[in-house]
């Protein structure tokens, strides 16, 4: 089945104004999967238009308890149609299906349902002072909502990071401009239904299709939009803050990482092994939390090595539909070029590969689990973001060395440790330069923790209190008496 994906502007599906289309491929078959508005700045300037409108009537005329409301029944909504976003996704993005059922759509519907508890919480304050020029002031603020907010979705996990956007965006009373990735349509167009299903009035959520140099440039650009917030390319994301540079827009970057997962000595090896796995293939590693790069201490990495290599070899790659399929195709047929590549410069720069080399599909973007091993962390592998499944594992000798190679690359979003010793979590915890530290375990994504990173993985953050605050501004009001 082809599907045609037109925008939603004001509350209704419309083709691109001058017609035009790009093509969808399905990453696991290469076969044709959508026809997809491709927009232009006309098709922009409508959206922007719809949602200011939106933004001055109905979304603040609603109030914030009916704001609530209408994002639980989003939530419910999603709920209801899991299974079709779950299909949605595993062939828009040829991604195990079983990821998305265990982890992207629940998260989606527990983040509409966290911010949605928000939506009536965004409470001001009194501010006592000495009064203005011998009077007594009450004074006090209001928090307001920014504006039309431009959301730009990445393709790896377009429904959970929408929602991680949007939910607090129409909680604290914004309009938004949705614009997914060419490489991601498909599902996000299945949400626009439920939205409109949903009572979520016209014009406060629009989706844009199009090619990013295009549509999404001209959106983040747009006079009439208030604030940008993008999940992609540490690249693209320099390129947005500097086309923002003298706008003074507010911006939120979620980039790229580098991810170290460090192994101490004293760690549950069983329970590390399984960590490690998830951490380094989770949606073919295409995340910016990838923790490719193993950092283990030298007294145990041959055993976490042959146990990983092992795990590696095991991985069952196919049909994303598949539900005995643990590992599905990469996006599309340039990525898997790219990620080739750097399986090809490991080998040619010396690094030792202990899994992989299996024959893969010939149709689709089906690239081997690789895990490679390697003496220096300055190679190629340990500092580069592949965003495929390509891990490194690198020994240490002492906690300090695993600090200095864990803080060694331009990336500072996430890690993880794998340790018994609590003293030892605390205290590297606090010397790991990233957003997030996750101690035995892999990046637990939650809507109530704070999620961003420093360097450049970006500025800003999603979900959480953090989250709802980049969406408001706070308007001080002083009375004099």
């Amino acid at each position: 089945m082809t599907y045609r994906l037109d925008n939603f502007i004001d509350g209704a599906f419309q083709p691109a104004i001058s017609r035009e289309t790009f093509i969808k491929l399905e990453p696991a078959t290469s076969l044709e999967l959508a026809v997809v508005a491709a927009s232009g700045q006309d098709d922009v300037d409508a959206a922007v238009a719809s949602a200011q409108r939106a933004f001055k009537t109905s979304w603040r005329d609603i109030g914030a308890v009916r704001r609530g409301q209408c994002l639980q029944r989003l939530a419910d909504l999603v709920e209801r149609d899991a299974e079709v976003l779950v299909n949605l996704l595993a062939r828009e993005q040829g991604r195990a299906s079983i990821e998305m059922r265990m982890m992207d759509v629940p998260m989606t519907v527990d983040t509409l349902r966290y911010f949605a508890g928000w939506a009536d919480k965004l409470e001001g304050r009194t501010v006592p002072t000495a009064g203005s020029m011998g009077r007594m002031t009450v004074n006090y603020t209001e928090l307001e909502p920014i504006g039309v907010v431009a959301q730009v979705i990445p393709w790896n996990a377009p429904l959970m990071i929408c929602a991680w956007k949007l939910a607090p965006a129409l909680a604290a009373g914004c309009t938004v401009v949705i614009k997914p990735s060419e490489d991601a349509p498909v599902a996000l167009s299945h949400l626009m239904r439920l939205i409109a299903e949903a009572g979520i009035p016209p014009g406060v959520v629009n989706l844009l299709h199009g090619i990013g140099p295009t549509a999404g440039r001209a959106l983040v650009a747009h006079p009439d939009v208030a604030k940008v917030s993008f999940t992609g390319s540490t690249e693209v994301g320099r390129a947005i803050a500097r086309d923002l540079a003298g706008s003074f827009k507010p911006l939120t970057l979620e980039l790229g990482g580098k991810a170290a997962q460090i192994v101490m000595a004293d760690a549950d090896i069983e329970q590390a092994v399984g960590g490690l796995m998830m951490g380094l293939y989770a949606n073919q590693g295409q995340t910016c939390a990838a923790g490719s790069r193993i950092l283990v201490h030298r007294s145990i990495s041959e055993a976490i090595s042959e146990a990983l290599a092992a795990a590696t070899n095991a991985i069952r790659v196919g049909d994303p539909l598949h539900a005995d399929t643990q590992m599905g195709a990469l996006i599309n047929a340039r990525h898997k070029a790219r990620v080739d590549s750097y399986i090809e410069r490991g080998k040619s720069e010396g690094a030792r590969m202990i899994a992989g080399g299996r024959v893969m599909p010939d149709r689709g973007n089906f690239v081997c689990p690789t895990l490679f091993a390697h003496d220096d962390p300055n190679s190629t592998l340990a500092q580069e973001e592949i965003f495929g499944p390509v891990g490194v594992i690198l020994a240490f000798d002492d906690e300090d060395e695993a600090v200095r190679i864990a803080n060694s690359t331009r990336y500072a979003l996430s890690a993880s440790l794998w340790t018994r010793d609590v003293s030892r979590a605390h205290r590297l915890a606090r010397q790991i330069d990233v957003g997030a530290v996750a101690v035995n375990c892999w990046s637990p994504l939650d809507p109530r923790l704070a999620w961003g990173g420093h360097k450049d993985s970006g500025l800003g953050h999603d979900l959480s209190r953090r989250a709802l605050e980049a969406y408001l501004r706070e308007k001080t009001v002083t009375i004099a008496l």
